[in-house]
């Protein structure tokens, strides 16, 4: 039997597999669900998914969730680290990379303050006391 996926480009856009994590991470009740669009920033992906998870055992949870169901849908999982002891859960979907983090590393780490360019370069420029404009 072929794989509905193959068939339709459009299944397998990176907006497609994004879709299909962030319903994965809503089904295993994770926190804080927030996607970026990096596509013009870096080659590496498109998006960035992050989210909260309130345990350890949770943040393992919502990973195993989102692989399972990307999986279903016909992507591939190319690999994914902190499984089961981090604070911190990375899963590399390719065109989709997913952070699954605890609410005290979100908070230490800051990814989507980190990704946005546009606020980063006017916090630097209030830094030094130059004009953002």
């Amino acid at each position: 039997m072929e794989n509905k996926q193959s068939q339709d480009p459009q299944n397998t856009s990176p907006a497609s597999l994004l879709s299909v994590v962030i319903e994965a991470l809503e089904n295993a009740k994770a926190q804080n669900i927030t996607s970026l669009d990096v596509s013009h920033l870096t080659a590496v992906t498109d998006y960035l998914a992050i989210c909260n998870g309130t345990s350890s055992r949770h943040l393992k949870t919502i990973a195993e969730t989102a692989m399972e169901a990307v999986r279903k849908a016909g992507f591939d999982v190319l690999g994914h680290e902190g499984n089961g002891t981090s604070e911190w859960v990375v899963v590399d979907l390719g065109d989709v990379v997913l952070h699954v983090m605890s609410p005290e590393a979100r908070r230490f780490y800051h990814l989507e303050g980190l990704w946005d360019i546009d606020a980063s370069s006017e916090a630097g420029a209030e830094k030094t006391g130059n004009p953002a404009s």
